[in-house]
């Protein structure tokens, strides 16, 4: 393999592809990129056999081929070499010469026919998706989806599709975020399925504010195609929960409030919160609501905010972190809350999104 490429082409593909590389991984040629070098693209692609990533770039060949280099390794070489064009040359015994100006490394490398093959997509359902609109619901579910190991089938969000329609829905059992938008595709078939943690992060920082999301469905595999980079994964596999069934029904007695008011207000208060004693008290009187928090050995707050209501006084504690976690992500200024009792959940409701989070107890 012989190519040349600009530095910066190359080092911008290896930073997306290295994300999901462990170097303490079981098998070494996991912890290496593989370079694939023909039809004058260079392919890039890791994998931790769980997730998969290629990214596609423009290169000039001088002799196709391909090679396995250690992620960390390279991404170091290629990051401190100096601007302009790298030359890349793959010699007899996996020994990769990197050449760049005045400077020449030499990295070992090890053959390809050791990396693991990805999942191959052909003939399978494709929905399509704004990737603006998808990292969206990303945004608004990704925070309440659960960390905890032992519920593994909550690890991840739960997508489903049916006709022009997509939802996404996360909980960690304490929270349940619930957001739905239109597809640009129709699908005659209803599709369910959870998306592990890991494949949402990657998600996350390499969906753009423009050009089009392909969701391919494979047998327990999904790929995302967002043109030019694939990200290929395994699916979580169990029942997820019946969602529907914790979402309160609408009251009609709402509370208004300026977000960005209620957002500091939870910020400022938090910081007394430790975790014995996390939860922060919330008054609701007729068009005030009083934000506190009593902390034994650390001290107390107290912070009155304007609200729109009308209708009974009420208080309940609630973990701040679980309401800033949605504030932060609401676009609107103003936002109605629904809380009609101590020992209910507070629900956040906007046009396609539901958010419930449950009361704590008060000490």
């Amino acid at each position: 393999m012989k190519i040349q490429i600009f530095k910066d082409d190359l080092l911008n593909s290896i930073q997306i592809v290295q994300n999901i590389v462990n170097p303490k991984a079981s098998l070494p040629i996991l912890s290496n990129i593989l370079l694939e070098a023909k039809d004058n693209k260079l392919k890039l692609i890791t994998t931790d056999l769980d997730v998969g990533i290629l990214v596609s770039i423009p290169v000039n060949i001088q002799e196709p081929g391909s090679i396995t280099i250690p992620a960390r390794k390279i991404f170091e070489v290629i990051r401190d070499l100096p601007s302009g064009t790298v030359n890349i040359t793959v010699r007899k015994n996996n020994i990769v010469i990197i050449e760049s100006q005045k400077c020449q490394f030499k990295l070992m490398g090890l053959p390809k026919d050791e990396f693991p093959n990805l999942p191959t997509f052909e003939d399978k359902k494709v929905v399509k998706i704004e990737q603006k609109i998808f990292k969206e619901m990303l945004n608004l579910t990704y925070f309440s989806l659960s960390r905890d190991e032992t519920r593994y089938i909550l690890n991840g969000i739960l997508m489903e599709i049916k006709q022009d329609t997509i939802k996404l829905i996360s909980t960690d059992g304490r929270r349940l975020a619930v957001v739905e938008r239109k597809l640009s595709t129709h699908t005659n078939q209803e599709i369910k399925i959870v998306v592990p943690t890991k494949t949402i992060q990657e998600l996350l920082r390499n969906l753009k504010d423009d050009d089009i999301l392909s969701i391919v469905l494979g047998l327990n595999q999904v790929m995302f195609d967002l043109s030019g980079m694939l990200i290929i994964s395994r699916l979580i596999e169990g029942e997820f929960p019946n969602y529907q069934q914790v979402i309160p029904q609408p009251v009609d007695t709402k509370i208004k409030i300026d977000k960005g008011d209620f957002l500091l207000a939870l910020k400022r208060a938090s910081l007394l919160s430790t975790p014995d004693y996390q939860a922060v008290k919330l008054e609701v009187f007729k068009n005030k609501m009083v934000v506190s928090k009593s902390t034994p050995d650390i001290g107390e707050s107290k912070e009155e905010i304007d609200i729109e209501y009308g209708a009974k006084e009420l208080a309940a504690g609630f973990n701040p972190n679980y309401l800033i976690d949605v504030l932060k992500n609401l676009k609107s200024e103003d936002i109605e809350i629904e809380l009609t009792d101590s020992e209910k959940p507070c629900v956040i409701r906007q046009e396609g999104y539901v958010y419930v989070v449950l009361p704590m107890r008060l000490s």
